[in-house]
């Protein structure tokens, strides 16, 4: 399932893939629940950004 894209598709606790900053040349994705999202607008192109429950923050490229 994808659906990063779109800030409605985005809940807190939601098991997710995203790619963080430094492994944007890979595209590996980490996985982990959304403890916060951190786009204000609707859409993103790139996925929407949140921080994971480990702290971590990237863009959402799945939704498990």
């Amino acid at each position: 399932m994808t659906g990063g894209q779109k800030r409605e598709n985005i809940k807190y606790g939601l098991d997710v893939g995203v790619v963080l900053k430094e492994d944007q040349g890979t595209g590996r994705l980490t996985y982990g629940k959304v403890q916060k999202i951190l786009t204000n607008s609707p859409t993103h192109p790139h996925g929407i950004k949140v921080r994971l429950n480990t702290g971590e923050v990237g863009r959402v490229k799945e939704i498990l």
